[in-house]
């Protein structure tokens, strides 16, 4: 790399020294890595994944062995029962709608144990007014915030023993909060804490941006449902729509319904040439993320050597691939996310601004010059504009672009 690129030489200096400084960071996201990798591709040969299945429906999607083998496959890997992985849901967001609406009735009380979940959810649960809300269907809700990043663990327990909780909702991702993300090791002791007083109460975890960062699943510490995007972390750069839910048999033959039909569920539902997508991108998600976790940590490195204040810091154990940098700031904010859209292969020439987003109170800036719009997992940041100027930083689909990327945005700041 020379500085005929635009990049000055200082920051060209300051990234060598960096790397220099992670790579036992670095080693830890491989192993990680390979493990997962081991995981996938177990499933893959356990499930005779064959040309067969790269095939495709229309239509109503009676009998697609490809789409009914994916979800063999997705519930293999993230230790669940059964899963509902489709192309016909819109969002991360959109499957925890479907979910919801699957799971409460009027008069049940859902449960946010991590404070108040991410903005695009607020229509959705009724803390913004919205006539199709869980609200305006006489769902309740209710949440109990963290202290000090931790599950208020009692006030849970309380609440859960006076009765009438039908789901509790984790966000493990921090959304746009400047709360730490919460761990496998959190999850797993709060459920325990919880079913120990009530073994009914549904725990559904929104495990966007968090799958294969370590090597367990909430599925596999005892999370009836967990719900999340193909265009984050499982969808490998590849999946070009959709999302997934994988837990408890009964829970997903219910969201199914919801999504399709009483009375249909999973029969139905085309693929429509996804199939090989779906599961090219399964099979290169291990790598993937773990490159998200590597540009995360040489960007977080990187920051912390120039003074600003970032979460997680380079060394800290990580439970997603999203990197927070607060600049304090609204003009290094926006040049920050000015220069990822630059050293982006897409749209590089286009000009990211703050504007009003639907779903969110603040004007938001979004940089990402992806392959796939809206694609977290491909190098993209993001921010609410309004104090104290969090970046919210997140994606790679290699290292090598990842860095390149950190590296463009960094000098950005400082031209």
């Amino acid at each position: 790399m020379d500085c005929k690129w635009g990049i000055k030489e200082e920051m060209i200096q300051l990234s060598k020294k960096a790397e220099k400084e992670v790579q036992e960071v670095y080693k830890e996201i491989e192993e990680v890595c390979e493990y997962n990798s081991l995981k996938v591709l177990k499933a893959f040969q356990d499930n005779n994944i064959s040309d067969m299945h790269f095939g495709s429906t229309t239509g109503y999607g009676y009998g697609d062995v490809g789409r009914d083998t994916i979800e063999k496959v997705f519930a293999q890997v993230l230790g669940a029962e059964d899963s509902l992985v489709r192309g016909q849901f819109i969002s991360g967001t959109h499957a925890l709608t479907v979910a919801l609406f699957a799971f409460l009735r009027p008069g049940d009380t859902l449960l946010s144990i991590c404070g108040k979940p991410y903005d695009t959810l607020d229509s959705v649960i009724g803390i913004k007014e919205n006539p199709s809300s869980l609200k305006s269907f006489g769902v309740k809700y209710e949440q109990i915030d963290l202290i000090e990043n931790q599950f208020d663990v009692e006030k849970i327990k309380e609440r859960v023993a006076k009765g009438n909780v039908k789901l509790i909702e984790i966000q493990r991702s921090r959304g746009y909060s400047l709360r730490k993300s919460i761990t496998i090791e959190q999850v797993e002791e709060i459920i325990k804490a919880i079913k120990q007083i009530n073994q009914d109460v549904i725990i559904m975890i929104d495990n966007c941006y968090c799958e294969f960062v370590g090597k367990k699943e909430p599925t596999e510490v005892g999370a009836d449902i967990i719900v999340g995007s193909l265009i984050k972390n499982l969808g490998g750069g590849i999946a070009p729509n959709g999302a997934y839910l994988a837990g408890r048999a009964d829970l997903i033959e219910l969201a199914a319904q919801r999504l399709t039909s009483p009375g249909q569920g999973k029969e139905v539902g085309p693929t429509l040439g996804m199939n090989k997508l779906i599961l090219q991108g399964l099979f290169l998600a291990p790598s993937v993320v773990a490159s998200s976790l590597k540009t995360a940590v040489l960007a977080s490195k990187m920051l912390e050597e120039l003074g600003y204040q970032v979460e997680p810091s380079y060394h800290d154990k990580r439970a997603d691939i999203v990197q927070t940098i607060q600049f304090g700031n609204q003009q290094d904010l926006i040049k920050f996310c000015q220069g990822i859209q630059m050293g982006s292969p897409v749209d590089s020439h286009s000009i990211p601004e703050p504007w009003d987003m639907p779903g969110y109170t603040d004007s938001v800036i979004m940089a990402a010059g992806a392959f796939t719009q809206g694609s977290s997992i491909e190098l993209s940041c993001d921010a609410p504009i309004r104090p104290p100027y969090v970046a919210f930083l997140q994606g790679g689909l290699t290292y090598e672009y990842g860095k390149l990327g950190i590296i463009k945005a960094i000098n950005n700041i400082k031209s």
